[in-house]
């Protein structure tokens, strides 16, 4: 339940799900049946008693504002089976879980609930150390002399790559990669250790690998060799450099409120970290963000965004080259149905967004473009799929990443061969759908 009275939608509620067994397991309990007791608040939580195979049932208590969950089961799941049941219990307008009943949360209910508002005010009123003091300059200088170090060692190994050879890469296998990568570990260096496992993966990608490797790795040489040069760059670009080397920035400047309407959000994880991206978008601003949070292997975020509603929130930018990234600072009441959605653009303003992107950070995979009104059609080879205008006068063709992905069947349904608009990752790969609508339905269709 939220404050403004709106119940989330099935859909969205599996939308937090960590994985696909969560999604079923929830869905298995998202009825009457297992819970013993279940009510909401006008405040936004939800709470509940759920029969397990224990003799006393599992607590479970959902502060929808955030969301955030607890429950008493033994799940290192990021919303568990019971969270995500008893939302599926409370979206149901038929449900027993009255929307603004307004009862009382019992106390072990209103203690977690009191100690979470407790955490919050602390976490506002702690003092940060100032990035300028001694000790702090001393560790960037040390940690800048590792990044270089690890930089040059990159550029040496890229040299001797494309001298023996491409064909060379593909017999070597994945562990000189991951050992290149573990060398950019440790100088400190992120960003250089995550295009290395990228480069390894290509290889075994399929046909027309060696010129996916080829450019790859040219933009890899340009960023190690842009390190050697960081400081003859302009600032803008010299803090693109840095971000993508993977040095630490902070969300600066005056934090911006505003209404944000989650457009996607979705999940990538390696062998170290699951990483979860929200693409967010200002009804009031008009301005795109995307908000990350991390959990270790195995273990969802704890952030989720539930996609397709709206919450209003304070949101700060990071400096120049960190994309679109912003950090979620206060958010102030409940996520709730949107009242607007971004205005589509043409194919041809769709590539110019990404060629600016790229002309201010040449590393830029891609960029946030809501496209439409366009048509899902196959490419005329068959091969593939794109987003048409529709007079067919440009298109822009799907991405392999997209094209295997689920999400472009629930596309081709909601379309059923009418325009619709489309939010994505506008790319030198292709088009990646992540969110649908359709004029005269309000409902956002996440298709990540």
């Amino acid at each position: 339940m939220t404050q403004q009275g709106v119940r989330w939608a099935a859909e969205q509620v599996l939308a937090l799900a960590p994985d696909a067994a969560s999604r079923k397991a929830g869905s298995k309990l998202g009825t009457s049946g297992p819970w013993s007791e279940a009510g909401c608040s006008n405040e936004g939580a939800v709470w509940g008693l759920c029969r397990g195979s224990g003799s006393k049932p599992y607590r479970t208590v959902v502060d929808t504002t955030g969301p955030a969950y607890q429950c008493s089961c033994p799940s290192r799941k990021f919303p568990c089976k019971h969270a995500l049941g008893l939302l599926l219990l409370w979206s149901d307008p038929q449900g027993p879980v009255a929307l603004g009943g307004g009862e009382r949360a019992p106390d072990w209910a209103r203690t977690w609930l009191a100690g979470r508002a407790e955490r919050t005010v602390k976490k506002k009123a702690a003092t940060v150390t100032p990035a300028g003091s001694e000790a702090a300059r001393r560790r960037a200088e040390q940690r800048g002399e590792r990044v270089s170090a690890g930089a040059t060692e990159l550029e040496q190994r890229l040299e001797d790559l494309l001298r023996g050879g491409l064909a060379a890469a593909e017999q070597s296998g994945y562990s000189l990669w991951e050992e290149t990568a573990a060398r950019m570990v440790d100088a400190q260096a992120p960003g250089l250790a995550a295009r290395v496992r990228e480069l390894g993966a290509i290889p075994g990608s399929g046909p027309g690998w060696p010129v996916r490797l080829l450019e790859e790795t040219s933009l890899l040489y340009l960023l190690v060799r842009a390190r050697g040069r960081q400081a003859e760059l302009p600032a803008e670009l010299s803090s693109v450099v840095g971000a993508r080397l993977g040095l630490p920035v902070r969300a600066e400047g005056p934090p911006l409120r505003d209404t944000w309407l989650v457009l996607a959000q979705y999940d990538t994880a390696d062998a170290r970290l699951t990483t979860r991206r929200a693409w967010l978008h200002g009804t009031g601003s008009g301005r795109t963000a995307l908000v990350l949070s991390y959990g270790a292997t195995g273990r969802a975020p704890e952030l989720t965004l539930p996609a397709g509603l709206a919450v209003e929130a304070e949101l700060t930018w990071f400096p120049t080259g960190a994309g679109w990234r912003a950090e979620l600072g206060e958010r102030f009441g409940a996520p709730a149905a949107p009242l607007s959605r971004p205005t589509g653009v043409d194919v041809t303003e769709a590539l110019g967004r990404y060629g600016r992107a790229v002309r201010e950070d040449p590393w830029a995979p891609h960029c946030p473009v809501t496209l439409g009104p366009v048509i899902p059609a196959p490419l005329p080879d068959g091969r593939g799929w794109q987003l048409a205008a529709p007079d067919g006068s440009a298109a822009l063709p799907l991405s392999a990443t997209a094209v295997a992905n689920q999400g472009l069947w629930r596309l081709l349904s909601l379309s059923g061969g009418a325009p619709l608009t489309v939010f994505g990752e506008c790319g030198h790969r292709g088009f990646t759908p992540l969110a649908a609508w359709v004029e005269g339905d309000e409902a956002v269709v996440s298709l990540s």
